[in-house]
């Protein structure tokens, strides 16, 4: 599972006998998600450009705890000074990072966060409860006074990041929600059906299905990520509802952003991957040069993209979008 990317190869070669290259371990959800993928070639950049080895790995599937657990043992064990993750299960990596932390590694979450917190040194990540708000906002202005009929395509039980976006978009509605700390998600009346994703396609468009044969006069579906919006609308579309419902999600991939310019999702809020890999990796460096750490929650930004901008709610436009999407902002 550990792979040395082609970074390795500048490693002692290209710097001085004494000084060894600083070792930054990069350990994902998954491999494939282009998420993820982004973050891979933002870490890969920054290390290749400040002379340092990267290590990357990731779990099979998005929940695979075990695999970052073996991909943390090693990394410390083939020398990584930092590693950088973005967990699986909040909960379940903790001891393992204890360990971890014992042994002096300098351990930053990127993108989600750990229950608790404090598990790792620090935090590089999209204010998720933010994103939330944004496309909550811009839902309730799209309805344009309609009765909201809410379908919520989720990530799943007890992660914090799907428990923020959920919750911060029903916040931003104006509908009874949680606040941002909560590891539940709210249900109002106006939420008649919720079903977890695992930000998946296939299952979001399956969950979506569902969702409309308990209540087919559903007009506003929220989705965890682009992914699960594009199955979302698969299944609205098959079933000849796609013009009615408004669709709004969170990532702001390049893929994504298209989307939403074709009109298959209204809005989504943008995060920015290949900053938080590119600000993690640099305090990997700097933390084997000096010693010092990083520390505490870093907010690496979040914009709405839409091609029917509302008023109230500031956003961006589709081409601003593809600009930047998944960019460093």
């Amino acid at each position: 599972m550990l792979k040395r990317t082609a970074l390795a190869a500048l490693s002692v070669a290209a710097l001085s006998a004494t000084a060894a290259p600083p070792v930054v371990g990069l350990i994902t959800k998954t491999e494939t998600n282009p998420f993820f993928v982004k973050m891979k070639e933002g870490a890969a950049a920054a290390a290749k450009a400040q002379g340092a080895v990267l290590l990357t790995a990731a779990g099979r599937t998005d929940g695979d705890n075990l695999g970052q657990v073996a991909a943390l043992e090693n990394m410390v064990a083939a020398g990584a000074r930092t590693i950088l993750i973005t967990p699986s299960d909040a909960k379940a990596i903790v001891p393992t990072l204890r360990r971890v932390r014992a042994k002096g590694v300098q351990v930053i979450a990127l993108d989600s966060p750990t229950d608790p917190l404090e598990a790792t040194d620090a935090l590089l990540a999209t204010d998720n409860y933010k994103a939330g708000v944004l496309i909550g906002q811009y839902a309730r202005s799209a309805l344009d006074g309609r009765k909201p009929v809410i379908a919520t395509l989720d990530l799943f039980p007890g992660h914090p990041v799907g428990a923020q976006r959920h919750n911060g978009f029903l916040q931003g509605f104006g509908l009874k929600s949680l606040d941002i700390n909560s590891k539940l998600l709210a249900q109002p009346s106006e939420v008649v059906c919720m079903a977890d994703s695992y930000g998946d396609q296939a299952k979001g468009q399956t969950v979506m299905e569902n969702c409309l044969q308990k209540n087919p006069d559903i007009n506003l579906v929220y989705a965890i990520n682009e992914p699960a919006a594009a199955g979302a609308y698969r299944a609205l579309r098959a079933a000849g509802k796609d013009k009615g419902v408004v669709i709004v999600s969170v990532d702001g991939g390049c893929q994504g952003v298209r989307d939403v310019g074709a009109g298959a999702i209204a809005a989504t809020s943008q995060q920015y991957p290949l900053r938080m890999a590119a600000m993690g990796v640099e305090a990997g460096i700097e933390y084997a040069r000096s010693g010092r750490k990083l520390s505490g929650f870093t907010d690496t930004g979040v914009n709405l993209i839409t091609a029917r901008p509302v008023e109230g709610v500031a956003s961006l436009d589709v081409a601003k979008g593809l600009e930047l999407c998944w960019g460093k902002k």
